[in-house]
């Protein structure tokens, strides 16, 4: 009981102090300049999403080479290519206790380690057990990758530039997805896994010569290590004094609430608000056709009776626009906008393609249903760009407390891979029930996670961490 009063008391002071420091009475305002330190370290961790995407586009270029060469069934190849959401899953439950205990940048040295593990074993396969196996070891690292990549491009960013450094993330990952398939279809496979191995390289170096998170230094007590770090990030010229006594303060206001209490912790009142919105952005993410559309574009494209060499360039174009336009975007506009204009665009999209594959069963518009499904995946794949593919891991990276992100990462990255593995498996089987049916599902839950991001989702623009994270956090 003591600790509790003690641990609210210091929080409301904390947050009183915040309402100072907004009516005026401290100097600090958060914002900084753009330094190249921290360009640079948003570059090297942002190439992880790079190393996702690779791994996200390469089963579909390499199928035909790696079935005619070591003679893999369809079964075989196709438990090669789900293999990797088990991986992601076993990632999903160490990337929490990982990056919490040797912090995000040993997080990123250890999912380096199995990507490099994984693409090499592929590279060099002689069947079909090493080929799982180099698989799962990327798919381990991906998986670990998808939660310390934005936790880390949110912690070192000041809130002026916090969007658009995550958002180079989103555009890594679709740059990936595009890269690979435009090299896969003039290399070899062994070569393209091979080639898999150049960004691991360029980030486990680059690791090197980038600080740790200030806030994970904080959390861990390095005050020393603390200063330096963000001295790096802001320039050597820039007085860091408020922003540290900022992010000490905080710490210490959550000093009774160490993340060494497990995950039993996240299930107070408290960070029910928090944990709300992670698990709402990833169920829509997930559920609203996401994985479906990454994963069988191509088939979309042809059931519909559209070329898919045309719609997968027109649509990588599309992707490649919005992804950069989204760097401009969410910190002029906010979070919340743009995924209120995704998950409508989703919704849109998804809807559009039901109807085409509904004109299509029914023998109606034979000319206008392939166009129809190829706007409806072209509108879906362009919102995905701009908001739902990245936007709720950076949100989540935002609104969860640092004393419990370890925790609280894990179920919410478990709970992305679970969704993943789900949508992929189920779509074929939904589509063989009702073709036109699965979109119209997929259109369904974006339409109702507009009014989840609509009425339960904060907007983060502008906003300091502890600023977010205090006020989300139910007294």
């Amino acid at each position: 009981m003591q600790e509790d009063t003690e641990m609210k008391t210091s929080s409301l002071l904390w947050k009183e102090k915040q309402k100072e420091d907004d009516n005026g009475e401290c100097s600090g305002d958060g914002t900084s300049s753009v330094t190249f330190m921290l360009i640079f370290s948003t570059f090297i961790c942002a190439v992880g999403s790079f190393l996702s995407g690779n791994a996200m586009g390469f089963s579909s270029p390499a199928e035909s080479g790696i079935l005619d060469e070591l003679g893999l069934s369809l079964t075989e190849y196709s438990l090669f290519g789900s293999i990797s959401t088990v991986g992601s899953l076993l990632g999903a439950v160490l990337c929490g206790k990982i990056t919490d205990v040797i912090g995000r940048r040993g997080g990123l040295w250890v999912s380096d380690a199995f990507c490099i593990v994984g693409w090499l074993a592929i590279a060099f396969s002689k069947g079909v057990w090493s080929l799982d196996v180099g698989r799962l070891s990327v798919g381990i690292g991906t998986g670990i990758l998808s939660y310390v990549t934005p936790t880390y491009i949110a912690e070192i960013t000041p809130q002026n530039l916090r969007g658009a450094c995550a958002a180079l993330s989103m555009l890594m990952t679709g740059f990936g997805i595009s890269l690979v398939f435009i090299i896969g279809s003039i290399c070899h496979w062994r070569i393209l896994a091979l080639l898999g191995v150049i960004p691991c390289l360029l980030q486990l170096l680059g690791i090197f010569l980038i600080p740790e998170s200030p806030r994970w230094l904080a959390n861990a007590g390095q005050e020393k290590e603390l200063e330096f770090a963000l001295q790096l990030l802001r320039g050597k010229n820039v007085d860091i004094s408020y922003e540290v006594a900022e992010i000490t303060d905080y710490m210490q206001s959550l000093q009774y609430q160490k993340a060494e209490a497990g995950i039993m912790e996240l299930f107070q009142r408290k960070y029910s608000y928090a944990i709300l919105v992670g698990v709402g952005l990833v169920a829509l993410q997930q559920f609203g056709g996401l994985s479906a559309y990454t994963s069988y574009m191509s088939f979309i494209l042809e059931s519909a009776g559209f070329s898919s060499a045309i719609g997968s360039a027109i649509t990588s174009i599309a992707q490649l626009v919005m992804n950069i336009s989204s760097i401009f975007l969410i910190d002029r506009y906010g979070r919340r906008p743009l995924l209120l204009v995704s998950s409508s665009g989703m919704c849109l999209g998804s809807l559009t393609t039901g109807v085409s594959f509904l004109l299509k069963s029914s023998h109606m518009g034979k000319e206008t249903s392939p166009v129809l499904a190829l706007i409806g995946v072209v509108v879906c794949v362009s919102s995905i760009s701009i908001g739902l593919g990245g936007i709720p891991w950076i949100i989540i990276a935002e609104v969860i407390p640092v004393n419990v992100k370890g925790s609280a990462g894990s179920i919410l990255n478990l709970l992305n891979s679970s969704s993943n593995w789900i949508v992929v498996y189920t779509f074929n089987f939904l589509f063989v029930w009702s073709s036109a049916g699965v979109f119209f599902i997929y259109s369904a839950i974006c339409g109702l996670g507009i009014i989840f991001v609509a009425k339960l989702v904060p907007e983060t623009k502008g906003r300091k961490l502890e600023e977010i994270q205090a006020s989300i956090i139910i007294d």
